[in-house]
């Protein structure tokens, strides 16, 4: 961590020194940047281009072959809006759900990988950018629950360009999941996005159902079939991973369904009291300074907490081994609704409190999707992206209003949480489950999913038998584009027992890839079996010539001494 630190400061350092002369500037960044990747021994770095994208050419041939039945959802990667280079390969556009004559249809993108090890893979992401919340007396209207758009996921987490809150224009995404797998980030259920439709899916099994009969016809039209599946998603995915994973085993049909592995991310798998109100107290107090509640404040939920019971049950199951089966948790009355609470108290504090990461603070930044926070904002002149005719026709989209978040029939299901019914079976049917979660997540708080896992039975036990405390490792790598930086190191704190790997993410909020974009590319590396531990200190598989410490972080200044000399890096 120490080098790498030291390396990127000098990096940016040097980019200073490069602006006293502008004459120098390019050839200087350009020179520094060459000389790290020949000491390196790594690809090319990809450097934007200054101006639009007119004169690109694509000269490689295509990955899918370019059949009739294709021809209409290519994307040209040459000619989107706003995007000055080329995003490579794609493919978009609306596939039923069914062969019915009114079948709904669902839009997805797709991108194929050009990774050797990924070709027979193909990984489902599916957004929903926040759980069923129950908001007593907040103003605050968060993303909500289900019947959000994948795209949210695509450009501002794991697509292969972005474009992040409050930045000038999108830049290339060097962590896009792409580069590991075949992607394809889809618009569910009907009503979500682009998708196409009358939304009548009040349960999640007809929710997995059409999305199984949706991937079924893409199958067939890319000619896709006896791939290796996994699923991914985050927030309300937590529903939609485990229930659509069931639903792929309960078929037994491997030429169309043969799953792997699923990804929860932030994911919503029990009861808001498990997930919000048990674990707030604790919470409040390890993130003091972020909350910034005074002493009456503070006195008065701990006794809330304690009268609701909330104490008792956080110190009493969240142990390892567990005890037993944990009790029907406390009900969340209003009186007892104390995550609501705390929020209140800190908007006070800080107006652009974030309930998806609370290390965020004022001014609310502009975001291209309109939703940069805990509320939506939309500068006056400002457009929401994919509500733009020329980017929904570039992207082969109906021509329609946008939005990122709408209101779909699935929201009044009454289906139990995964947490305490599909996902342990689902754990035992798959080759790997991880369930990651961020740090700095208010949304679902880092306990609730603990206390989920100690409860669940599966591989003849019930919960974890330790303690998660083994070092999430992130490989130091060359990406040092001032646009797209990510961090590397210890990154956090994994487990794995009987097929299931939790993972916590330091520094991270509720959207991982968005928040710690390398965090969760190394996650995605471990759940496609590239790697066989997220403790595992080794290099990027995509990124092979970048060296490593030996061990772990005591060995930091070891790695220091056995690579890139800094003062022939940055001629100091």
């Amino acid at each position: 961590m120490r080098f790498f630190n030291l390396l990127l400061f000098a990096f940016i350092a040097g980019l200073g020194e490069a602006r006293r002369d502008s004459r120098h500037a390019g050839k200087a960044i350009a020179d520094k940047i060459e000389l790290l990747k020949r000491r390196f021994h790594h690809a090319p770095v990809d450097t934007e281009k200054a101006e639009g994208v007119q004169n690109i050419k694509r000269e490689s041939p295509t990955i899918i072959p370019q059949t009739e039945a294709i021809k209409k959802f290519v994307v040209d990667g040459t000619k989107i809006p706003d995007v000055d280079f080329d995003i490579g390969e794609s493919y978009a556009g609306l596939l039923p759900i069914s062969n019915a004559p009114d079948a709904g249809q669902l839009y997805f993108w797709f991108f194929p990988t050009s990774n050797p090890n990924g070709t027979e893979d193909l990984t489902i992401w599916l957004n929903a950018s926040c759980p069923r919340l129950t908001l007593y007396f907040s103003l605050i209207v968060p993303k909500g629950g289900p019947g959000c758009s994948s795209l949210e996921g695509f450009l501002q987490g794991n697509g292969p360009f972005l474009w992040q809150y409050g930045t000038f224009k999108p830049v290339k995404n060097p962590w896009s999941w792409h580069t590991l797998t075949n992607m394809i980030w889809i618009d569910q259920p009907i009503g979500t996005g682009f998708s196409q439709g009358i939304s009548t899916e009040t349960t999640l099994e007809a929710v997995s159902a059409s999305l199984l009969g949706f991937l079924k016809n893409f199958e067939d039209k890319f000619n896709f079939k006896n791939k290796k599946i996994y699923l991914a998603g985050e927030s309300f995915g937590g529903y939609y991973v485990p229930y659509s994973a069931d639903a792929m085993f309960n078929t037994g049909n491997k030429t169309y369904f043969d799953l792997q592995g699923t990804l929860i991310i932030d994911g919503a798998i029990n009861s808001d009291a498990i997930m919000q109100n048990i674990p707030l107290v604790k919470y409040v107090k390890d993130y003091e300074k972020f909350f910034n509640l005074n002493a009456t404040t503070m006195k008065d939920l701990t006794a809330t907490a304690e009268k609701c019971g909330y104490t008792k049950y956080l110190a009493e199951h969240l142990v390892y081994p567990p005890k037993g089966k944990l009790p029907i948790p406390p009900q969340t009355t209003q009186r007892c609704a104390v995550w609501h609470r705390v929020l209140e108290a800190a908007k006070l504090f800080n107006p652009c409190f974030n309930i998806y990461s609370i290390a965020t603070t004022c001014p609310n930044l502009w975001d291209v999707l309109g939703f940069p926070g805990s509320f939506e904002y939309l500068p006056p002149g400002a457009e929401v992206y994919f509500n733009r005719p020329d980017v929904q026709k570039a992207i082969n989209a109906p021509i329609q209003k946008w939005a990122e978040c709408s209101e779909v029939a699935l929201g009044r299901d009454s289906s139990p949480p995964s947490g305490v019914s599909v996902l342990p079976s689902v754990i035992e049917r798959s080759k790997r489950t991880i369930i990651a979660h961020g740090s700095l997540d208010f949304v679902l708080l880092k306990d609730g999913p603990l206390l989920t896992i100690q409860n669940m039975t599966w591989g003849g036990k019930q919960g974890f038998q330790s303690a998660p405390e083994s070092d999430f490792f992130v490989p130091y790598h060359t990406e040092l584009n001032l646009g797209t930086t990510a961090g590397a190191g210890v990154m956090g704190i994994t487990h794995t027992e009987r097929k299931l790997t939790w993972v916590e993410i330091f520094m991270s909020g509720h959207m991982v890839a968005q928040y710690q974009p390398s965090a969760a590319y190394r996650q995605m590396e471990f759940l496609l079996g590239r790697i066989q531990s997220l403790s595992q200190i080794s290099a990027f598989t995509t990124q092979p010539g970048v060296p490593q410490p030996k061990s772990g972080v005591d060995a930091q200044l070891d790695f220091v001494n056995t690579t890139v000399n800094e003062r022939e890096l940055f001629g100091r």
